[in-house]
């Protein structure tokens, strides 16, 4: 089976490593194409190539369907435009191409914007924190006087984010010089903040947010079309350098799982949660693999064997999970490219 992951986060790898590990006969040939030759993630395929950087929306899905024909490709497990390879599942599956899509277009469109998302979630599915999303500096302090009357702590996002980018608690008492010197990150000061909203009348959307102060949980899942397979919980310690543990937590459990069938969501997914003032609460949805997927297998389950035997429409062994263990990862050096020997 010849398996195509195009461009990706770097952190796709760690998929590579799984599948490799459990195909250890040459069951499965993993092709990757990245716009850049010294992507990492080539030193874990079985044949790599490069991507043109140019080509966006449909002429990129034209330049996907060819390069499938040419290379022979059976399964197509899209990262950049996956929205968009999901809308054109048909032409796909007209040139024997399965697409390992994590959710139709619709959903992977909602998924990316928080504000929709947010505002779409039944309460009953699962339950996110207070938010009010703005536009406007008008709109931004109400939304802070009003959140702010019942949480103790006030934090701000993009509602179109990846990696937490953006994300800020709004400090009332310190301003950007303190943050400086004594090396404050993810907050910002309130008045600085206004003060630049008064050269940017109108922005994308940011949402004002309840802060959320407890533990924060990953959970890497392997699911097929909104049947939960199997999911790890990786529990981060609030202490750098201190790894993550893996959990079982049985809020976390419900929500996974309800989640997963409410959206159809298929492959692997990660979803985030965080503890607050009323117990966990979900973060976000990341419809592909996370960075920590390497950890969560160690907990025992091959989570990226499992997602693929389920789309094969196979019945994937579950094993039974390590909780309580604690984990962690650690960088290794490697050569990505050795310029003497290119031509």
């Amino acid at each position: 089976m010849r398996i195509w992951f195009n461009r990706t986060f770097s952190t796709i790898g760690a998929v590579f490593r799984q599948l490799k590990a459990g195909y250890p006969n040459d069951e499965v040939a993993i092709v990757c194409t990245h716009t850049h030759r010294t992507a990492t993630a080539f030193l874990a395929a079985d044949e790599a190539f490069l991507e043109p950087p140019e080509l966006h929306g449909l002429d990129y899905i034209v330049w996907c369907l060819d390069f499938c024909r040419e290379h022979r490709i059976d399964v197509f497990w899209p990262g950049k435009e996956a929205a968009l390879a999901s809308k054109n599942r048909e032409q796909f599956e007209a040139a024997g191409v399965s697409l390992m899509a994590a959710a139709d277009h619709d959903t992977l469109m909602l998924l990316n914007n928080k504000a929709h998302f947010y505002q779409d979630l039944p309460k009953d599915i699962a339950l996110t924190m207070d938010f009010i999303a703005v536009n406007d500096a008008e709109a931004f302090d109400k939304a802070v006087e009003a959140l702010s009357s019942t949480h103790k702590h006030v934090c701000v996002k993009p509602a179109v984010s990846v990696y937490g980018l953006g994300f800020r608690i709004l400090d009332r008492d310190r301003d950007s010089i303190v943050h400086l010197l004594k090396g404050v990150e993810y907050q910002i000061p309130l008045q600085e903040l206004r003060d630049g909203m008064r050269h940017t009348p109108h922005f994308d959307t940011l949402l004002v947010m309840e802060h959320l102060g407890g533990p924060e949980w990953s959970v890497d899942c392997a699911a097929r079309h909104g049947e939960l397979l199997c999911a790890v919980q990786r529990k981060k310690s609030p202490l750098a350098g201190h790894g993550q543990s893996i959990d079982n937590d049985p809020d976390i459990a419900g929500m996974t799982e309800r989640l997963i069938r409410h959206y159809r969501l298929n492959g692997l997914i990660n979803i985030q949660y965080k503890e607050g003032e009323s117990g966990p609460r979900l973060l976000e949805i990341n419809p592909r693999p996370s960075g920590g997927f390497g950890m969560a297998c160690l907990a025992g389950a091959n989570l990226a064997k499992i997602a693929l035997e389920g789309f094969k429409s196979g019945t994937p062994a579950i094993p039974p999970l390590r909780y309580g263990l604690k984990i962690s990862e650690i960088n290794t050096p490697v050569v990505l490219l050795d310029e003497t020997s290119v031509a």
